[in-house]
């Protein structure tokens, strides 16, 4: 069992293959995209994953890519100032100095850096049959010659293509939380510094992001609705957005303006992706193909880059077992961090009250403390075991 086909090359996949590739197997990562997808909002490497990072030898690296968020504001949706609290504050000293959060794309960079002169990568093109033979598994794509493998790995995302073939189709694991997004990059004409600004009505959030000293800043807009059909076009969800935030005041009214001329608008769900089992015979997931959390529990990276380190260790530890083995491993995290996305409404609550009570939650250290505490709770749930040695250098 040494010929692993991984589809994604977004953070679970170029993770999983790192490791893969250290215990000696032969990777092969296949990615739609012509190359490493560039931008995305913020993301979080938070508890565990820290220590699978610092494993890798990437954790010098991600420090120094760290958007290092100093402080969040949250306006009325006139554009008053609602409340300010600083980072440190919110999350705690101890895990703002040892958590990371840094652009997606940076973090995808790092992975493929590490790992392109190891393993091969074939951009541009994607899984189109999977078709099992006992020990191996016969693999068809949309533009390359077959290949047979022993272990596919599903690593392509919250609407894997890799779950749909080998499991069924997405609406029987897919979760809709309520909220929908879209997301772009926006010129920083406000002039934030290591800032995110959070401009709240009920069930409605426009969010920017100050990345560093970048010129532009990370928007997102995000709004409860029933869940939207699949195919929006750009036009539709540009509709849609300015529906729900008429009448906003404030940056709103620019960032609007600002969405007709994105050419880096991204539009989805805020979903979870719950399974009964990530395995079937030869094929598993990984990352949101597997469990997505969403962006609501700020632990879809750290999710991803622990399960692909325990996949891969009990792949070269235990091939027959491995399965059965990483689930075991990983499932109760999973659920703990879906779990505290399902709840979560201190970014994005639904109705007056419940922002009424965010904002004055701004200025309570208990409630801050508490909630302080939940995430690092569950973002340290797993132990990070220590597999064999490597065979590989």
């Amino acid at each position: 069992m040494r010929r692993v086909l991984i589809s994604g090359a977004s953070i679970a996949g170029p993770a999983l293959a790192y490791w893969l590739d250290r215990y000696g197997f032969d990777v092969t990562v296949v990615e739609r995209s012509a190359g490493v997808r560039q931008g995305g909002y913020p993301i979080d490497v938070r508890g565990s994953a820290i220590e699978v990072c610092a494993r890798m030898g990437i954790l010098p690296a991600l420090r120094e890519a760290a958007v290092n968020t100093r402080r969040l504001t949250a306006l009325h949706p006139d554009g008053r100032v609602a409340g300010r609290v600083e980072v440190e504050r919110l999350l705690g000293t101890g895990q703002t100095q040892r958590d990371v959060e840094l652009p997606r794309g940076e973090l995808s960079d790092l992975l493929y850096a590490l790992t392109k002169d190891r393993v091969e990568y074939v951009f541009g093109d994607s899984i189109r049959t999977i078709t099992q033979h006992g020990d191996t598994v016969g693999v068809t794509f949309e533009q390359g010659a077959p290949r047979t493998v022993d272990v596919v790995v599903g690593c392509d995302g919250l609407h894997s293509r890799t779950r749909s073939l080998a499991f069924g189709p997405e609406p029987d694991y897919h979760r809709y939380l309520g909220f929908c997004f879209a997301g772009f990059s926006v010129p920083n004409t406000a002039g934030l510094y290591r800032e995110a600004v959070l401009q709240n009505g009920p069930g409605l959030g426009a969010t920017m992001y100050a990345i560093r000293d970048q010129p532009r800043l990370f928007t997102l807009m995000v709004f409860t609705g029933p869940q939207p059909p699949r195919g929006w076009t750009a036009d539709d969800v540009r509709r849609r957005v300015r529906e729900r935030f008429a009448g906003f005041g404030g940056e709103v009214p620019r960032l609007l303006d600002a969405m007709d001329a994105a050419d880096d608008l991204y539009f989805d769900t805020v979903s979870q992706i719950r399974m009964p089992s990530w395995s079937a015979g030869r094929v598993v997931l990984a990352g949101d193909a597997g469990y997505a959390p969403s962006f609501l529990s700020g632990q879809g990276t750290s999710l991803a880059l622990t399960g692909a380190y325990v996949l891969a260790g009990e792949l070269h530890r235990a091939p027959e077992h491995a399965f059965s083995r990483y689930e075991a491993a990983m499932r109760e995290y999973v659920r703990r961090n879906q779990d505290m996305a399902v709840g979560a409404s201190f970014l994005f609550p639904r109705t007056r009250p419940g922002l009424w009570l965010r904002n004055q939650g701004l200025r309570a250290a208990p409630l801050l403390s508490r909630l302080s505490s939940r995430i690092d709770r569950n973002a340290t749930a797993l132990t990070v075991e220590d597999y064999q040695a490597p065979t590989a250098a």
